[in-house]
């Protein structure tokens, strides 16, 4: 074995990971206390809207896969809100909205963090919300030492918040001053939503544990928070990237009628040196089954002869997710809305079809594939010359640091997994400070999701009334015979799928443990279009931390890519927890990046 940064957490129990060591130590409390896995990650998700709010927040959304050891079976929840009624194509072209600004409230959906959990605590957990809720509530009234990245993305914000979020800079830098670290932090506005929730199920406790679940989450959609957020967002007009101030077009009915759905993951088989393992992710309302394509493209290599971040490997596999990151921009959508061909997305004789195309030199175009209508025109998904004044303004400054698809507000990530075999892997984003203002009163922004939608009505994951936008969120869940095995995910956007398919084939195919796996240096691909406003492409370009070899990097770069060398240490912030049944071991481990994550287990 060779050095990792951090040991594998074991335990017996249960093992909990997060972005944030203080989440960690809220799921590893509930635990303590009796709850269930599913109840220590909507403890730990909660926190995390406290503690990460630059990147998630309570006004964003939370994709949620859940393995139920009582069900023997895998579950999707959607954790996305919906896109406002008042909010079509139409009112865009009338409004010279050519694309959809990636700050202030055109592209709010409705808050989903809230019904998530209170649909996964009803189904699928053991206890109340104001249990789950308590951790938050110290945290947000008694403080938290301020860390680098809060103090680092506050300052960077500082003159948008003075400028522009007038109640942002209240909560966050009061006078003008940003918060040194250690400094310590509270938000009691946040600590009275959650309060009032408690208070609400308390009231309906006579009638049951589901009962008091269903009176909180009500609070949220139907009562005093949902008009605070309406009328805040009616009454402080703020300007966005499109230059021009926007009123908030979520309405109260919008917020009401939304409720998250469990719904069946998608899943592929996928067969290696672990036997017969079912990878599931959420559906098309999210990115995640392009990690299922990128299994099916790289099952037919012999991955292990290439050698682990070879230069054969990492051309191969970039190959791969390019084809099928052109899948998800010519087919991914809300499956409500856009028809997904997934029975041919996700077949062997499809990946098979897609993997000839891999050759020796990097491929410069973007290529789909025919899913049995025909190879979609390329103007259903490239990127627009339409779209090219905000590329070049917004798009500029990505463009010189290199950074590809990296998002400046970013995610975050959780797993729990407890010695019943009950799974859970959920990501967490949207919400985040630096991209709306603070609702006054109530400690926390909306959301910015529903810049992902396209503004071209023929082309899936267009903007529809009442829509998923297609996130970029997507947790992994993995079953062995269907039975439990192992969770993980990482914030990134569109480089979730990446990295996180890098330590799945680091653990399954080059036979790390969970940490190396985690450790292990990684690289991606900018090649497709963005999710994210500007969504900038950047045809041919690999990133690659600054770890993998050198000579590596001059292969790849004589093979046609456009390689830019990163920092060491800098994509992402993967975590994983896997369940050895036969054992009655449970490994848990969080990557080093970004500093703050950290698992525990006993």
């Amino acid at each position: 074995m060779s050095f990792t940064t951090r040991p594998v957490i074991m335990g017996r129990r249960g093992v909990v990971t997060s972005g944030h060591y203080l989440a960690t130590a809220a799921g590893f409390r509930i635990m303590e206390q009796g709850g269930n896995a599913i109840d220590a990650a909507a403890a730990m998700c909660f926190c995390l809207n406290l503690l990460e709010p630059q990147s998630n927040g309570i006004g964003g959304e939370v994709p949620v896969l859940i393995y139920s050891a009582r069900d023997q079976q895998a579950f999707a929840i959607s954790g996305q809100g919906w896109s406002p009624s008042a909010f079509t194509i139409e009112w865009c072209q009338a409004h010279d909205i050519d694309l959809i600004p990636g700050d202030g409230y055109l592209p709010a959906c409705v808050p989903a963090v809230v019904d998530t959990w209170a649909t996964a605590l009803a189904r699928f957990g053991t206890m109340s919300f104001s249990q789950i809720l308590q951790p938050a509530i110290e945290l947000a009234e008694n403080g938290f030492p301020v860390y680098a990245g809060l103090r680092d993305s506050i300052r960077g914000n500082l003159e948008k918040f003075t400028r522009r979020y007038p109640t942002t800079a209240a909560l966050y830098c009061p006078g003008g001053q940003v918060p040194e670290i250690g400094d310590v932090f509270r938000n009691p506005g946040f600590a009275g939503v959650l309060k009032r929730m408690c208070q609400a199920e308390e009231r309906a406790r006579r009638a049951g544990r589901v009962a008091g679940i269903e009176a909180a989450r009500d609070v949220f959609y139907k009562g005093e928070i949902a008009e605070r957020i309406v009328i805040f967002m009616q009454e402080h007009p703020v300007e966005d990237a499109s230059g021009s101030a926007h009123r908030g077009l979520l309405s109260y009915e919008d917020m009401a009628e939304w409720r998250a759905t469990v719904e069946s993951p998608l899943t592929y088989n996928y067969r290696g040196s672990y036997g017969s393992l079912g990878v599931h992710k959420c559906s098309s309302w999210t990115q995640g089954p392009v990690f299922l394509q990128q299994l099916a493209i790289l099952e037919g290599f012999d991955l292990p002869s290439m050698g682990h971040n070879s230069a054969e490997y990492v051309h191969t596999w970039i190959e791969g997710a390019k084809l099928a990151f052109a899948d998800r921009e010519a087919y991914y959508g809300d499956p409500h809305f856009d028809d997904v061909p997934f029975d041919v997305l996700l077949s062997r004789d499809y990946g098979e079809q897609r993997r000839a195309l891999i050759g020796d030199r990097a491929s410069l175009d973007m290529r789909p594939g025919d899913a049995g209508g025909g190879t979609p025109p390329y103007e259903l998904f490239h990127v627009a010359e339409d779209n090219r004044r905000a590329l070049d303004v917004a798009g500029r400054e990505i463009q010189d640091l290199g950074l590809g698809h990296a998002h400046v507000s970013d995610t975050t990530h959780l797993d729990a997994v407890d010695r019943e075999g009950n799974m859970i892997a959920a990501t967490p984003s949207g919400g985040w400070i630096g991209s709306s203002p603070v609702v006054e009163g109530l400690g926390f922004p909306m959301g910015t999701r529903g810049q992902m939608f396209y503004l071209n009505p023929e082309r899936p994951n267009a903007l529809e009334p009442r829509k998923r936008p297609r996130a970029t969120l997507t947790p992994s869940l993995v079953t062995r015979d269907g039975a439990p095995f192992m969770v993980f995910g990482t914030p990134g956007g569109d480089c979730q799928d990446q990295w996180t398919l890098q330590f799945f084939l680091n653990y399954v195919v080059f036979g790390m443990n969970v940490q190396e796996a985690l450790d292990a240096p990684t690289f991606h691909t900018a090649h497709f279009p963005a999710s994210f406003y500007p969504r900038g492409a950047f045809p041919g370009r690999v990133m690659v931390e600054g770890r993998i070899e050198s000579d590596v990097i001059e292969e790849l770069k004589r093979r046609g890519h456009d390689v830019v060398v990163l920092g060491d240490w800098v994509n992402g912030k993967a975590m994983a927890i896997r369940y050895d049944g036969e054992r009655g071991l449970i490994l848990g481990g969080v990557s080093p990046r970004r500093l703050i994550g950290y698992g525990f287990g006993w």
